[in-house]
């Protein structure tokens, strides 16, 4: 299936002084996407892997939209230079409207906080709820030990066999970019229901 026009969902680290190789990858995935044409939306962050690719994106000449709750606003938290910042009342009003509004999901490296949106989106595909495309852009093997821990739930039979096909992972931006644009552009096989 084709799009008229791309939004992709970044999900990714607001933390500041990461190595360059981090920074230097979300940059270059944000140029890639405007170089598409695609929108970028995510979190709104002023700092880390958020500001990055939406650098990234808006060095290109394209569009980086924030989604944000209210009370990070309040603390100044969101990048003032985002083509246009959507603010919600809380964060998982947040993570309902980047689903809405995107066609896929690229998680770049980060904590807690994009750790938890990574796998709520892989869940939400799991049960048929947003059955988007899911990117892991594993920069310098950050998360290798996720790949493992997720192929061992499959091995001990906490997921079936074919939801290894729920999220793929790529080494570099261009093979991030080449995994979504085959995703969106045919239709593949559905992913067989949790139950």
């Amino acid at each position: 299936m084709a799009f008229d026009k791309v939004n992709i969902c970044v999900f990714g680290a607001s933390s500041r002084d990461l190595e360059k190789g981090y920074v230097d990858a979300a940059y270059q995935l944000g140029t890639l996407m405007a170089q598409r044409g695609w929108t970028c939306y995510n979190g709104a962050g002023c700092e880390g892997l958020m500001r990055a690719v939406s650098d990234g994106v808006l060095d290109g000449g394209g569009e980086a939209i924030g989604v944000i709750p209210q009370f990070m606003v309040d603390n100044g938290w969101h990048y003032d230079r985002l083509t246009r910042i959507i603010t919600t009342a809380d964060m998982h009003e947040r993570k309902n409207t980047l689903a809405q509004m995107t066609q896929a999901v690229i998680a770049l490296p980060g904590g807690c906080g994009t750790l938890e949106e990574l796998l709520e989106a892989i869940t939400w595909r799991q049960l048929g709820l947003a059955p988007k495309p899911i990117v892991v852009l594993n920069t310098l093997g950050y998360y290798n030990h996720l790949a493992a821990m997720l192929t061992t739930a499959i091995e001990q039979g906490f997921m079936r066999k074919s939801h290894h096909r729920l999220v793929q992972f790529a080494d570099t931006p261009e093979q991030a970019i080449a995994i979504i644009e085959k995703e969106l552009t045919h239709s593949p096989e559905p992913i067989e229901s949790k139950y």
